[in-house]
């Protein structure tokens, strides 16, 4: 299969990427370049007869038509998208104007690309969203997202998500365009751009920083491991049902302090402070975000019961993996720490 996906110097983007092309795909990298990607994250498929990159902006509709004419693809999938949530709340627009009119424009371009070619059944575009979507949950653990719950956005980067979701849907219904959807809770990994949470607190703590915490640290998130989440979007653009939405978790919840004291544990041992003391000494608590919900949490039984996927990583193995990447790849984050407003903010989504 032929997969065009957007955003694939990305942090998400990039895993898909490297797994396509490991599974035997053709892909072609749709990326604009923009300050959270990397080319180096997608460096071990670069040279695969298998790969090709196109730099492009969704944003310009033009460049996304003439891309999808040029490959026609089979598949494409759509992970490109302004994603912190703390940016978004400093400059809304070019979140609408990257995820809501960005989706719009390859909606167009591969419904004009899918009536070409005959309206093939076995065409797809995959739209990979959020679970933030959905809003805010309660701390009863038995409260869960599924696919139906109802839409509450409360940032404007889940506002700008939960309208890209929305377009999707209407194209499918509208149009016929045979779409699949997905909602992803919190993912994290190897090249995970160093403004997010973990890398922050990870990198931080190397440098000796404080490890700033929003409000008491009692935010719970569902965690993800990205390669995990990787399998399961190609699962579901293999094998996922038309029409149909499904979420994403790792089924690992933990609240924003223990997630940090868990990193500090791992640091501990794997990296020791030269005084001896733990890095949980550097945990500072600072001022919450504006609207910062309180719990994610994903209810994984549709995508259990219908495709047979689960996650693999546990939490546990997961950070160790994440936090032993970090501490052999300064090559990799060094760079990136420099680049316009890393580090001046915590954020904690993928």
């Amino acid at each position: 299969m032929k997969l065009l996906v957007t955003g694939g110097a990305g942090f998400i983007g990039s895993a898909v990427v490297r797994q396509a092309v490991a599974q035997g795909h053709e892909v072609v990298n749709l990326d604009a370049l923009t300050y959270a990607a990397c080319l180096d994250n997608v460096a071990s498929v670069a040279d695969s007869p298998l790969y090709s990159f196109e730099q492009a902006d969704i944003r310009d509709a033009a460049a996304v038509e003439a891309c999808l004419a040029r490959h026609a693809p089979d598949a494409v999938m759509h992970l490109a998208a302004e994603s912190h949530v703390d940016r978004s709340i400093d400059g809304p627009g070019v979140f609408i104007e990257t995820n809501v009119m960005g989706t719009y424009n390859l909606l167009q371009s591969a419904r004009a690309l899918w009536e070409r070619k005959g309206r093939p059944e076995s065409f797809r575009f995959h739209h990979i969203s959020t679970d933030e979507v959905f809003g805010s949950l309660p701390a009863d653990p038995e409260v869960q997202f599924t696919e139906d719950t109802p839409y509450d956005p409360r940032s404007p980067y889940s506002a700008s998500k939960a309208s890209s979701d929305h377009l999707v849907r209407a194209w499918h219904e509208t149009y016929g365009l045979p779409v699949v959807l997905t909602n992803c809770s919190n993912n994290y990994g190897p090249y995970h751009f160093p403004e997010k949470l973990i890398p922050v607190i990870i990198l931080n703590a190397l440098a000796g920083k404080s490890l700033p915490i929003y409000g008491d640290g009692s935010n719970v998130r569902d965690w993800l491991y990205v390669e995990d989440h990787a399998d399961a979007l190609l699962t579901v653009l293999g094998r996922g049902a038309v029409g149909r939405s499904y979420n994403i978790g790792g089924e690992n919840e933990r609240s924003n302090l223990e997630l940090v004291e868990t990193l500090c544990a791992i640091l501990d041992r794997l990296r020791p402070r030269a005084d001896g003391a733990s890095y949980t000494a550097q945990i500072t608590f600072v001022t919450d975000r504006p609207g910062h919900d309180a719990r994610y949490a994903i209810d994984p039984t549709r995508i259990r019961t219908e495709l047979g996927w689960r996650p693999s990583v546990t939490i546990e193995e997961g950070l160790e993996r994440t936090v032993r990447w970090y501490l052999d790849n300064e090559a990799w984050w060094r760079p990136l720490q420099i680049r316009d407003g890393v580090g001046t903010r915590i954020g904690t989504k993928a």
